[in-house]
Parts: structure tokens; C-alpha cells; sequence
């Protein structure tokens, strides 16, 4: 598309947009090069608070103080403070949210442990519920833990959980944006007619934590799991985190009951105590490095309301969409994400017959998306640092490629 042929409306669109958006200065908190980047729903951008933060945990605390940085340095008590934090963004009160362990650790913890809190209300709860289109490793987890407790799984679309769930489920797993996809699920009407039948609710929220608001406790959600590389953006492999709402803490009988969640860690006693609180989810010791990354990372979101993230987010993808209409020629491509706003995450998935080769094309032409086999190109939107002007780049440069590779 040659400048001549750019509508200038939606330049100008754009401009406007971004001269607006109250979070525009939130940008300058990350490293980013002119690279219109939208894979942040896999990994996000990293915030320039970051390196200077390592380099004194490694260089001050682990170098200089060793050993003395478990108490000096606060390491000990890391996990839940930036839990808290965590806390903060997911509707969660202080208390309630332990960082650590990897998302597929903590699916693990918190399904079996609720499990177990169903059976003690009658043993005829044998059933998990899953989301049929659950990302892979909440399925095998799912799986898993059915065999350890005699249960068996159920799949259904996440849509049919309410009417789905009954006597005899003990718990329901739903992830709360479709990785896919991007359609957002109702975590509150689901979540109560879970508790209706007289079960829990565990939610996956990797694709909704720092896009939008979710409301943990508003909402009474039993226990929560999520990554925080994505839009927390907290690094490769940064530790996950999960959330035990404070009524089931007493209850929560965690299958992997390791020496950091003992009552008493340093009296290595023989007999398992359990810790009170949050501390239960904790296992093994802390992975200090990027627990640390992550805590200088969630720093950015000290003065953001999530409302806020959220309002953007939406614009950015109506934005998005309507672009790609205007660009696009017809027929090329076609969103698989929900038009409606209750029902959309904060990305956009479009079909398209050349996905594959499109997808390896605009990353060399700067448009860093990513493809889902057989025939998805997803773009992910990070309300705190991408803007409108990318937006149109992209949908112009997307339009630019479908019509090289058809």
C-alpha cells in the first residue's frame, strides 16, 4: 500500500488516539525500538527498571551479602509480598496470592487441593470439569490430578460449564481468556453457578492478568492460577503465582507439601504442619533471580487502574479491527475473536489461508504477531505501551503481505 493510497482519516484516527490516551507516558517505562510489537500475550516487553534491579540483586545481595540476603534482603519473605502485588491487579486482598513455581505447578496445586476440599463436602464430587478448548498443559494436568484423587474429567465447552457442573462435580477448571481465540469467558456468572452445585472454581488467568479486570474476591473465585510473563511482564520464565481465597487457606491441603510451606521450615521436622495462609502454596525454595525481575517489573502498575488498561484495550483491538476491514481485501482473512465487548480479551485472532508464510513475512517487515497451526494469526495488544499509530501500521502492513503471498 503506497502512501498515495493510505486513508488519511485513519492516520489521523490514530494520532488523535494516541494524543488522548492517558497511558501513553506508561510507554517510556519499557525497551522498545520502532518494532510494532503485539506478541506481548506470549512474552511481554521488559520494563527498563529491570536490568538495573538485577544487577544489585546479583552484583549487592547475592554477591556482597550471600547468605544474608534471605532475611536483610527481604528474599525470604518474597513470594507473598509480590504476591500482593500480583494481588492488586487480579482483585485479590493482601494474603492471598503466593508467587512461584511455574503456571503448570501451581494448575496442579490448586486442582487437586480443591478436589479435596469438594470430597470433604461428600465423596460422590469424582468429577473435574474442564474447558474443552483449555490450553494443553490444564488438560493433562486435569488429567492427572483425576487419577490421583478418583475422579474423572469432563470436557465441555467453557461456555456449558454452568449448565455442565452438578452433584457430582467436585471442580470446575476454565481458563478465563481462550488462548486462541482471545473470547473472554464469564468468570463471575460461571463462577456462581459453580458454587450453586455445590462446587469450586479454579480459573486460568495467563490471558486476562494485567489486560483487564477479573475480580478474584468481588466475584468469589476459589482459587486462581497465571503466568506473569505475558502482561505483567515479567520475563522468560518468570514464576507464576497462585491465589487461595482466605475461606479455603485452612482447607487447602496442597499435594506438593514441600519444607517452604512447613509451619515451621527451619525446624525440619519429620511430620508435615502446614503454614497459615498463602504461605501454604509454597513447595520448594524461592527462584530468587526472577522472582526479583518480576517484583521490579509489577512496578510499572503502582499508579495504573486497571479500568483504565482495560478501556484501552478495547479501543485498541475496535481500532485494530476496523483497520484490517478497511485494508484488507475481503475475503483474506477473518476474526475468530468475539465483536462484542463482554466477550473479547485483548487480542485478535484472524483466519487466514496463509497464516504461516503471512505471519514469518510481517515479522521481517517489523509486525511481530504470532501464528497459531493450522490457520490463526494472533495479535496481542499491551494497552501499557502499544499505541494507535502501530495499530494502523500493522492492520496496513498485514494488508501489504496478504496481498504479496495470495
Amino acid at each position: 500500500m503506497s502512501d498515495a493510497t493510505i486513508p488519511v482519516e485513519l492516520t489521523d484516527e490514530a494520532a488523535a488516539l494516541d494524543a488522548a490516551d492517558e497511558l501513553r507516558a506508561k510507554r517510556d517505562a519499557f525497551t522498545l525500538d520502532d518494532t510494532v510489537y503485539l506478541d506481548g500475550n506470549s512474552l511481554g516487553a521488559l520494563p527498563r527498571a529491570v536490568p538495573a534491579r538485577l544487577a544489585d540483586v546479583v552484583a549487592r545481595e547475592w554477591g556482597q551479602l550471600r547468605i544474608r540476603s534471605w532475611e536483610e534482603s527481604g528474599w525470604w519473605t518474597a513470594p507473598e509480598r509480590i504476591g500482593d502485588r500480583v494481588g492488586r491487579i487480579v482483585g485479590a486482598a493482601p494474603g492471598q496470592v503466593v508467587v512461584g513455581d511455574s503456571t503448570s505447578v501451581n494448575v496442579f496445586k490448586a486442582v487437586v487441593a480443591a478436589v479435596r476440599i469438594a470430597q470433604e463436602r461428600g465423596a460422590h464430587r469424582d468429577q473435574i470439569v474442564v474447558d474443552e478448548a483449555t490450553f494443553p498443559t490444564d488438560g493433562y494436568i486435569a488429567e492427572s490430578a483425576a487419577r490421583m484423587t478418583g475422579c474423572t474429567v469432563r470436557a465441555v465447552a467453557a461456555g456449558d460449564v454452568p449448565t455442565a457442573v452438578g452433584p457430582r462435580t467436585a471442580v470446575a477448571l476454565v481458563n478465563h481468556v481462550d488462548y486462541r481465540t482471545g473470547r473472554l469467558h464469564d468468570l463471575p456468572g460461571t463462577t456462581a453457578a459453580v458454587h450453586a452445585a455445590g462446587a469450586l472454581a479454579v480459573w486460568d488467568l495467563c490471558h486476562s492478568a494485567g489486560a483487564l479486570p477479573v475480580g478474584l474476591d468481588a466475584h468469589g473465585v476459589d482459587l486462581a492460577v497465571g503466568c506473569t510473563y505475558k502482561y505483567l511482564n515479567g520475563g522468560p520464565g518468570a514464576p507464576a503465582y497462585l491465589y487461595v481465597a482466605r475461606d479455603h487457606q485452612p482447607r487447602f491441603d496442597s499435594p506438593l507439601p514441600g519444607w517452604n510451606s512447613h509451619a515451621d521450615p527451619f525446624g525440619m521436622d519429620t511430620a508435615y504442619t502446614p503454614a497459615d495462609g498463602a504461605v501454604r502454596g509454597r513447595v520448594g525454595t524461592p527462584d530468587i533471580l526472577s522472582m526479583l525481575a518480576l517484583e521490579a517489573a509489577l512496578e510499572v502498575w503502582d499508579d495504573v487502574p486497571i479500568e483504565a488498561v482495560r478501556a484501552k484495550s478495547l479501543a485498541l483491538t475496535d481500532f485494530f479491527l476496523r483497520c484490517v476491514e478497511r485494508y484488507v481485501p475481503a475475503g483474506r482473512v477473518r476474526s475468530v475473536t468475539p465483536a462484542a465487548h463482554a466477550e473479547r480479551g485483548s487480542q485478535v485472532a484472524l483466519r487466514c489461508a496463509d497464516a504461516g508464510p503471512a505471519m514469518a513475512e510481517l515479522v521481517r517487515r517489523g509486525v511481530v504477531g504470532d501464528f497459531r497451526r493450522p490457520d490463526v494469526l494472533r495479535f496481542g495488544f499491551t494497552p501499557l505501551y502499544t499505541g494507535f499509530a502501530e495499530v494502523e501500521r500493522a492492520a496496513r502492513v498485514l494488508a501489504d503481505v496478504l496481498d504479496e503471498v495470495g
